[in-house]
């Protein structure tokens, strides 16, 4: 990607220097999982031989637990200055062109954490990749989750790192437009159809990403290959290929984010038109 280093963004909030808040226990009051999200706490649950999905989702550290040396660190961290410049980058990017696309846009921020970190939807740890919540409308990232995605995940390059960073604006602008609140109340309704439901917000969530994408091509942004990185990432954290890795079978039934297959396909459908219009993933058009 063409990028200039120069700045951080205005809503950018940097929290790394602050505690977890006390424990990572539960991921409730209706946190959006980021990518990879229940099935790489499984993946990182075998890599590292502990079970993080039940700390995360009720087991976990003791409330009150010491900060680690890695949460105390200083804000300004140089080797990771770099990185936080280019996530505002892609923020401030991302949200210009959404205003562009919507009336009714309002900026979302950017929380950076290390570990832990205490957000509206409630608690969570570093394990559960980035996030969006809709309650505080803050998409909330651990930097050590790029490094993830290129060395476990083999997603490497910027404009890969640009696609997770995008997904979670796309959350927010399905909040703003409501479908958020409408997939909460079908849940309510029918909750057998949750997982179904929840694929959609994220394959939609997906083709958003390649809206902007879209926008960054035309403005001249992205580069030769960037467009195969995007969709190396994708595909890089689709259930199956996930499943597959952590439990060497794959359950469709059990999908949260959609294939890698339909992660791809929904991305470049965006990144091809440019129009949010296109991506109805829950079938609403037809």
């Amino acid at each position: 990607m063409r990028w200039t280093p120069g700045g951080r963004s205005d809503n950018l909030e940097d929290r790394r220097g602050a505690s977890g808040g006390g424990g990572f226990r539960g991921g409730g009051g209706g946190m959006k999982l980021g990518l990879g999200g229940t099935v790489v706490l499984l993946v990182l649950s075998l890599i590292f031989k502990r079970d993080l999905l039940t700390e995360f989702s009720g087991g976990g550290v003791p409330s009150g637990q010491p900060a680690s040396a890695a949460q105390e660190a200083p804000l300004a961290d140089a080797n990771e200055e770099k990185m936080v410049q280019f996530v505002s980058f892609v923020l401030d990017t991302a949200q210009a062109s959404w205003h562009q696309l919507i009336p009714q846009y309002r900026d979302a921020r950017l929380v950076l954490f290390r570990e832990g970190v205490q957000s509206a939807c409630g608690p969570a740890s570093a394990a559960s990749g980035p996030f969006y919540c809709p309650g505080d409308q803050r998409v909330y990232v651990d930097l050590s989750f790029f490094d993830q995605l290129e060395r476990q995940f083999a997603a490497p390059g910027d404009f890969a790192q640009a696609y997770v960073l995008a997904h979670e604006i796309g959350h927010h602008v399905q909040n703003l437009l409501g479908t958020e609140r409408e997939m909460r109340n079908a849940v309510q309704r029918n909750p057998a159809a949750g997982n179904q439901l929840s694929v959609a917000m994220e394959l939609q969530a997906d083709c958003y990403a390649g809206v902007w994408g879209y926008t960054a091509a035309r403005a001249g942004i992205l580069q030769a290959g960037d467009l195969d990185e995007g969709l190396s990432a994708a595909a890089a954290v689709g259930d199956d290929r996930l499943q597959k890795m952590s439990t060497g079978s794959v359950n469709r039934e059990s999908f949260t984010h959609g294939s890698s297959a339909d992660r791809r396909a929904w991305f470049r459908k965006g990144f091809e038109s440019g129009d949010p219009r296109v991506c109805d993933t829950f079938g609403r058009g037809r």
